[in-house]
């Protein structure tokens, strides 16, 4: 990893304020010290390369021409704002990126007076940078500049759409920058996409406009009575060359295509931008993701969100992983049957579904930045009856959460949820936490199925059985890769599996953290049980539990309204007599930190758990 002390012109930027010492060709000597640095530090930590290399003289721009600690910068997702920590203050800490007491991988609050807001899904920026210029008007706070930076691929989302509409109606001086890189995270798609695409190539328009105008304003004597015919003129041309000048339609003031990476010309256009005092702006921004790192400049997707790599190759240091295991059942299955499909948000590879594409390219969806829509598509695709199998982050189902209660379970149609990422996610930190998928999916009527598997052997067969099974299901797996452990053929796959009999304090533990519990408990006169589903609930479950009188649950769900909180429930409703101790995530937010170490957090190491299973041990003999 680079030593920050061996950067000569980062080593020297304590705030923005000293960029405006440098000169233009110093500028341009920073963003390559600061691009090989991000580069050395995510080798090591991990994190989001492509975005960020991308986006480092667009953001140096922005700070030479706003003071945000009073102006507000608002990055939609914020997974390119490492460049702007570098520049506020953290870059000598830049090397604990994403690590416990660490720098976050997002603009946080707390970490900055720099950092506006804090983010990490996407499409919000606009929303909130609306938000916030509104309040500082009411406040009679009415110089403040507010910039919003929202991705390309963040416009495939339909919140963006929302506030942009709203901020086009209003007299308020938003400046909105597009930055245009044709990515997402995987490639983009959709109608927004090819409308880049004509602005992007809508240089000859803005000539010709140029020339055509003042050809008439050379007119003797007529020139002034054909000013407001001109005006509408130009309209009518505007729109033969650019069919759809959506953006103008909303109400907003368009400037571009803007080369991204030219420092002058941004300077140039931002502080125009900061006279417009009573209409928002939208700057189209070009940029290149992965700029200056040969290896993302080929490959930016699959350096868009990267564990630790070689930096040298740009090999990934591990590459097995739960995703590709869930993937590569589902294409085995598809091949068999051509009822499923497959549809994602935008992270074809992220959940490892490139070569699903690649094989059926006909039964594959990629519907963008667009959780909502996806599901209510899957719906409609097992309404035509198909089986379509919608594979996203626990986090990003969140998203979704009132389309999966109104159009998929209600209607009781049969829609596979692979849900990734599942639980404690480590590094991403407090706005990709997993833990809470648990929780809302036991809130859903006609009783979807949600799977847990401990192992991979339980993850083929899962998927199997939803696909067969009618009705909504869901199959949640953590990140990285489950042990494997041989099948236990003799009990169904959709039932629970004793590990070991049930005895007065039984533990029940569920999906990756079974081996943990299994460890934990070594040599302690206990019994185990695997929760290889999570609901539906009934009476059934308890039966299986019958002559324990502590049960120990065990989930990396949320402890407050998770798994165990549901089986107490069930166990008063039943009026049993057996007390339920729940182990899992505490309703707080949980940091960025090693998966082992939030574990740590939340009680849910080996240590941990088998002090618990000690403590009611103890009790039984009092």
């Amino acid at each position: 990893m680079i030593n920050y002390h061996e950067l000569k012109l980062l080593s020297r930027i304590r705030s923005p304020k000293d960029l405006r010492g440098l000169s233009e060709a110093e500028l341009y000597k920073l963003a390559a010290e600061m691009r090989r640095y991000i580069v050395s530090v995510v080798a090591e930590t991990g994190g989001h390369l492509s975005s960020n290399l991308g986006v480092v003289e667009l953001t140096i721009a922005l700070h030479l021409c706003f003071d945000f600690e009073t102006d507000r910068l608002v990055f939609d997702v914020g997974h390119q704002s490492y460049v702007h920590k570098l520049l506020t203050g953290r870059a000598e800490q830049f090397n604990t990126l994403r690590r416990k007491d660490g720098i976050s991988g997002f603009p946080k609050t707390s970490e900055s007076v720099y950092d506006a807001f804090n983010v990490g899904h996407s499409s919000t920026s606009v929303s909130a940078a609306l938000g916030m210029l509104r309040g500082f008007k009411l406040r009679g706070e009415t110089d403040k500049h507010v910039v919003a930076v929202i991705g390309d691929g963040a416009l495939t989302g339909g919140l963006a759409y929302e506030a942009l509409d709203d901020a086009g109606e209003q007299e308020l001086p938003l400046i909105v920058v597009l930055n245009d890189n044709k990515m997402s995270i995987s490639g983009n798609v959709g109608g927004m996409s090819g409308h880049l695409s004509k602005l992007r190539t809508s240089r000859g328009y803005k000539g010709f406009k140029r020339s055509f105008s003042n050809s008439l304003k050379r007119i003797p004597r007529v020139g002034n009575d054909l000013s407001n015919r001109i005006e509408k003129l130009k309209n009518r041309i505007k729109y033969f060359v650019l069919p759809n000048v959506m953006f103008e339609e909303l109400g907003f003031t368009y400037v571009g295509p803007i080369d991204g990476h030219d420092i002058g010309s941004l300077v140039k256009i931002f502080e125009h931008a900061k006279n417009m005092k009573d209409k928002p702006i939208v700057i189209h921004v070009m940029t290149q993701k992965g700029r200056g790192y040969v290896h993302a400049e080929r490959d930016s997707e699959k350096f868009h969100g990267i564990g630790s790599f070689d930096e040298a190759t740009g090999d990934c240091k591990s590459n097995n992983s739960n995703s590709k295991v869930f993937a590569h059942e589902l294409c085995s299955l598809a091949k068999k049957d051509e009822r499923i499909v497959a549809i994602t948000a935008a992270m074809t590879a992220g959940t490892g579904l490139s070569n699903f594409e690649k094989r059926f390219p006909d039964r594959f969806f990629d519907v963008g930045i667009a959780e909502q829509h996806g599901v209510t598509m899957a719906a409609g695709m097992a309404a035509a009856g198909m089986v379509p199998v919608f594979v996203v982050y626990s986090t990003f189902l969140q998203r979704g959460y009132d389309q999966l209660l109104h159009d998929v379970c209600l209607q009781d149609l049969h829609v596979v949820f692979g849900i990734d990422r599942a639980g404690l996610v480590g590094a991403d930190g407090e706005t990709h936490q997993g833990v809470y998928d648990i929780a809302y999916i036991t809130t859903l009527p006609n009783g979807i199925t949600l799977f847990s598997p401990s192992s991979v052997e339980e993850l083929r067969a899962m998927l199997a059985r939803a696909i067969d099974m009618s009705g909504p299901c869901a199959i949640r797996y953590n990140r990285g890769l489950l042990p494997e452990r041989p099948l236990n053929k003799s009990v169904p796959i959709d039932d629970w599996e004793v590990i070991s009999s049930v005895k007065p304090v039984t533990v029940v533990a569920t999906g990756r953290l079974l081996n943990r519990a299994m460890g934990a408990c070594k040599g302690l006169p206990v019994g185990i049980v695997n929760a290889r589903v999570l609901c539906p609930l009934d009476e059934s479950r308890l039966e299986i539990l019958s002559g324990a009188k502590y049960i120990i649950t065990v989930e990396d769900g949320s402890v407050d309204t998770g798994f165990g909180v549901q089986l107490a429930r069930l166990s008063a409703a039943s009026e049993g007599n057996i007390k339920v101790i729940s182990l899992g995530v505490p309703n707080i937010p949980i940091a960025a930190a090693s998966i082992s170490e939030q574990d740590f957090l939340c009680g849910l190491d080996a240590e941990s758990i088998r002090n618990t299973v000690l403590k009611y041990l103890k009790k039984l003999e009092q």
